[in-house]
């Protein structure tokens, strides 16, 4: 695949700028069409479905997420390391709305998926399993916890901050920490 146009760079980067300042879960690619001074179709062309344009926006706090998996294999108690690792992904959850839906509904992925996200999702991934792996082995956590799993709890607190206040985040991860220890 040949380098992208200047001008198509510059429709790309004007649709993701006009993106970022919608809630991800009510984007709609022809209100960002119309924010963005572009044709529909040119949205479109970027990124064929709402789907798409949420795991573009996305792949920061992916790769993020990646090296915070990586920062927590430095940690020297597997522990130590999981809760910050889950704490991070927390953060990175809720500062970006559209994360959640790009970790965890893997199985109705969109064919349009583009490899730069679907890499940093499975580096998220296997950070997710390596970091809990660490802690299984030292004993500090359920043996029976998958990685998957250990996501959803994270989405689920995730849920429960937005519900209530960025207060409740430290005692809600305490729990979430504590359900888990083995």
């Amino acid at each position: 695949m040949g380098a992208i146009r200047a001008d198509a760079a510059r429709s790309r980067a004007r649709i993701l700028e006009v993106a970022r300042r919608h809630d991800a879960t009510r984007l709609r690619l022809n209100d960002v069409a119309r924010e963005a001074g572009l044709g529909v179709g040119t949205v479109y062309r970027h990124f064929p479905t709402v789907r798409s344009l949420v795991e573009a926006l996305s792949i920061d706090s992916l790769r993020r997420l990646g090296a915070a998996a990586h920062d927590a294999a430095a940690e020297p108690d597997p522990l130590v390391a999981l809760r910050r690792f889950v704490d991070d992904a927390l953060a990175l959850q809720l500062a970006d709305p559209g994360l959640q839906a790009v970790l965890v509904e893997l199985e109705r992925a969109d064919p349009a998926v583009h490899t730069e996200c679907s890499a940093a999702r499975a580096q998220v991934n296997a950070g997710y399993a390596a970091v809990l792996a660490r802690a299984q082995a030292a004993g500090a956590v359920r043996p029976n916890l998958t990685a998957t799993q250990l996501q959803r709890l994270v989405c689920g607190v995730e849920h429960a901050v937005r519900l209530g206040t960025p207060d409740d985040r430290p005692v809600l991860l305490d729990i979430l920490i504590a359900g888990i220890r083995a």
